[in-house]
């Protein structure tokens, strides 16, 4: 088997070529206007990252519905939304050759309570995160309209998203948002056609992924980012993922990404609820590796990825492409540095407390800091102090989520 170079083109089924194969993955922005729209800020980083060499850019989670978001600062594109900010954003990803996909995303029960939107899940069974369980709202079982009502929300973002000149949408079913909840033993109890047996619990996604490629054009790229555990005993189980990308084979999608984990296992940085441990690099890849040798759908997995060689070693067993995150918040021309200098490592913002959501929050926390640097023309910072990052993080949500209670008002919710 030809092993192929992360600099190499890549042509996804639909038609659509990469310049390389080292795809920037989504992270968390929040960094909206006060209108859910795209910031300049966030318009700049992205140009910074189009300039720093990927083949691709995913963008962080843009909403399908106002009244529920992943957190406050975040982007919703609906059917009737104007897209000239939009219409920026792509241009700005798109320079240098590279190309953009729009993540699309509804977050189910994993909202704030303090933001006052919808709190939806498969059934009411609410976050367990022991003594954080109480900042995230109790959602309610969703009802058929509901569930309906989701799928053309999908579907109306998808068009938006073509409309505004993204190449592609990536549909979210991973990291404990509402398709991954659906496809979840744990939170999906359901006795109807939704619930079940995986098939049954997989419904909604293939809905979704039928919808989008409905209304879209044959050559507009579509992806699922999909858990290759949750990581949770008794959950979302690596032949439950199998069973998924069998089940979307038919589809006609263009790629699965493999991450890992929800809020409460964040094994997307590399925390796991279940004692398993992960690799300090392409956390997913040995899950990857499997899934690949039994789809003809192009694999990507992320997933702590900070070393050429390791990115190399994600493409020697059937694994087309290598998703950086983090290392593109530390190093946003990451893949230009790895041509001239094929040993750099990206830093990491590294956390070690006992409290392991606490650790993952502050290395989000991080993260985001490093993002709105970029975003307002700044160096990024390779050494970054947890709780203060923490500190000013929740300062900034604070202030974020007052000003989308407002919007919510102001649009009467």
């Amino acid at each position: 088997m030809s092993v192929q170079s992360p600099f190499s083109k890549f042509t996804f089924p639909s038609g659509l070529t990469i310049k390389n194969r080292l795809v920037k993955a989504s992270m968390e922005e929040n960094m909206s206007d006060d209108g859910l729209l795209p910031s300049d800020e966030l318009i700049h980083l992205y140009g910074q990252w189009a300039q720093g060499g990927a083949g691709l850019l995913l963008t962080g989670n843009v909403m399908v519905d106002h009244a529920a978001m992943t957190g406050p600062g975040g982007v919703a594109l609906e059917k009737g939304t104007s897209l000239t900010r939009f219409v920026e954003w792509a241009a700005a990803a798109k320079q240098y050759d590279c190309k953009v996909w729009m993540q699309i995303n509804h977050p189910g029960r994993q909202v704030y309570a303090n933001m006052q939107g919808k709190v939806l899940a498969p059934s009411a069974v609410p976050l367990n995160m022991g003594k954080l369980s109480k900042l995230f709202g109790q959602p309610s079982a969703m009802t058929e309209m509901e569930i309906e009502d989701v799928i053309t929300r999908f579907g109306d973002t998808a068009e938006q998203a073509q409309a505004a000149g993204f190449d592609g949408v990536e549909i979210h079913a991973a990291h404990g948002y509402l398709l991954a909840q659906f496809l979840s033993p744990l939170v999906n109890q359901r006795t109807d056609q939704w619930g079940g047996n995986i098939a049954n619990r997989a419904r909604l996604l293939l809905a979704i992924v039928t919808e989008v490629k409905r209304r879209t054009y044959d050559d507009f790229g579509v992806g699922v980012k999909l858990n290759s555990a949750d990581f949770q005993r008794g959950g979302f189980a690596e032949d439950d993922a199998l069973a998924v990308v069998k089940v979307l084979e038919s589809s006609g999608i263009d790629m699965v990404e493999l991450s890992g984990g929800s809020y409460e296992a964040p094994a997307m940085q590399g925390m796991t609820a279940d004692g398993r441990t992960l690799a300090r690099e392409a956390y997913f890849l040995e899950f990857a590796n499997m899934i690949a040798a039994q789809t003809s759908i192009p694999i990507m997995t992320t997933g702590g990825i900070r070393r050429l060689p390791v990115a190399e070693q994600v493409l020697t067993n059937g694994v087309q492409l290598v998703g950086l995150a983090t290392a593109l918040a530390m190093t946003p021309d990451l893949p230009k540095r790895w041509l001239k200098e094929p040993d750099f490592v990206a830093p990491y913002p590294a956390v070690s407390w006992r409290n392991k959501t606490l650790q993952a929050l502050a290395t989000m926390a991080m993260i985001k800091r490093n993002l709105q640097r970029i975003g307002q023309g700044k160096k990024p910072l390779a050494s970054l102090s947890g709780w203060w990052s923490l500190l000013c993080d929740q300062r900034r949500k604070g202030r974020l989520t007052k000003r989308y209670v407002r919007y919510l008002r102001s649009v009467g919710k």
